[in-house]
């Protein structure tokens, strides 16, 4: 089975959404088991509820796990043109798996969630990716095989560096179903790879 983590981080429900998706896309590539899991909240409860954000109750992950993957999905909503400070706290603590080179030739994608169009979309989507190559992993993006992301018609995430979904700058808006279904390809996109790569990595350990 090849083994596919998708790790989100979500203030208000919409990247969690768009994890939902992400697993469902690469549930439907045969011979994927597919796990989604959180980052720690370092918020404060009081404040939480004083913001308004959504009770989550998928289980949290550590750094240590993400090593039992053969794919790594990320999910993060855009805090001033980058990844939440839960997200980058979170692979802060990964430096032992950079030292030991445990993620190196594994492959990783990105999806975000933003504000409003002109926002940071695009750019946390590519910052985010930034520390994955650095633990050696290959990028996956969301090619434009996946035609809605090229629509003009309604406010559209996403771009061929990832999945993505527009908020609304009071948070009222939902993922759209062009949304969910860019996550959903990126999701069986990454699967696909995961399960190429894993079997590459077979043969030559047999051969």
């Amino acid at each position: 089975m090849t083994r596919i983590l998708v790790l989100y981080y979500s203030s208000y429900g919409h990247v969690r959404a768009l994890a939902e998706a992400e697993a469902e896309g690469a549930r439907s590539v045969p011979g994927t088991r597919v796990e989604v899991r959180r980052v720690p909240e370092t918020v404060p409860e009081a404040v939480r509820r004083t913001a308004g954000y959504a009770a989550d109750d998928t289980p949290v992950a550590s750094p240590a796990d993400l090593e039992a993957y053969d794919g790594l999905i990320l999910g993060t909503p855009t805090r001033f043109g980058m990844m939440a400070g839960q997200m980058k706290s979170f692979l802060d603590q990964a430096g032992g798996l950079w030292a030991r080179k445990a993620l190196v030739g594994k492959v990783a994608a990105v999806f975000a969630s933003t504000g409003s169009q002109h926002g940071g979309h695009e750019a946390t989507l590519l910052t985010t990716q930034i520390p994955l190559q650095h633990f050696g992993m290959l990028i996956a993006g969301m090619p434009y095989t996946f035609v809605g992301q090229t629509t003009a018609e309604g406010i559209v995430g996403g771009a061929p560096y990832g999945a993505g979904t527009i908020a609304g700058a009071d948070g009222s808006l939902s993922p759209t179903e062009t949304d969910l279904a860019g996550a959903r390809f990126q999701g069986a996109h990454v699967a696909r790879i995961a399960a190429r790569l894993a079997g590459a990595r077979l043969a030559e350990a047999a051969a």
